[in-house]
């Protein structure tokens, strides 16, 4: 189905500006996704930082990050700050949310896109990204907690497996890097899939 769709994406916006999110995904390369917002409600709330790293041939790359900090539409409170501690003063120095998403989605281009609650993150971007190019983002998608419950429940079929990020670095290894960075948290993701991927002695 997801093939159907960007064959038809491709015949209505092919010729368009857009047209690199539709060619086909580069083989064994992926993107880190990760957004920072002011709180968790995708129809209100909004986006105040993102980062995104280039994961390929066993390393995360991130002299090739995308990274913005975002000016939100309002203000945000205390408790927000305290999760990504980012200050509205901080916040101020962004750029708005349209020219952040539009460069963006240039950098990525036809990568698939790789994150721990990704879902969460697109559906940030969803309004933003069909407001740009009329259609919804068409990149093949990776949940890390998915690819690793499925490899925890091989290793356990009996045992639930902890999906907790913090829990999910640890069992692989993999240190937290700079939790509820936008950064720090894309590179962590990209590291722990290069972990998940490596072959089991």
């Amino acid at each position: 189905m997801a093939a159907l769709r960007r064959w038809w994406l491709r015949q209505r916006y092919g010729q368009g500006p857009w047209s690199a999110l539709l060619q086909p995904a580069p083989a064994g390369e992926w993107v880190s996704l990760d957004l920072e917002t002011t709180g968790l409600d995708p129809r209100r709330d909004h986006i105040l930082s993102l980062a995104a790293v280039p994961v390929r041939d066993g390393r995360v790359c991130v002299s090739e990050r995308f990274e913005r900090r975002v000016r939100p539409d309002r203000g945000f409170d205390i408790d927000s700050i305290r999760h990504h501690h980012i200050t509205p003063a901080e916040a101020a120095d962004g750029i708005s949310v349209t020219p952040a998403v539009e460069a963006f989605l240039h950098w990525l281009g036809p990568r698939a896109l790789l994150g721990y609650n990704l879902g969460f993150d697109l559906a940030m971007l969803a309004p933003h990204v069909r407001g740009l190019t009329g259609f919804a983002l068409p990149n093949p998608q990776v949940e890390l907690a998915d690819a690793y419950a499925a490899r925890a429940r091989r290793a356990r079929p009996d045992v639930p497996p902890n999906l907790e990020f913090a829990h999910i670095a640890q069992a692989l290894g993999v240190p937290v890097l700079g939790r509820h960075s936008a950064l720090g948290d894309a590179t962590t993701v990209g590291l722990c899939w290069l972990a998940l991927r490596r072959p089991r002695g």
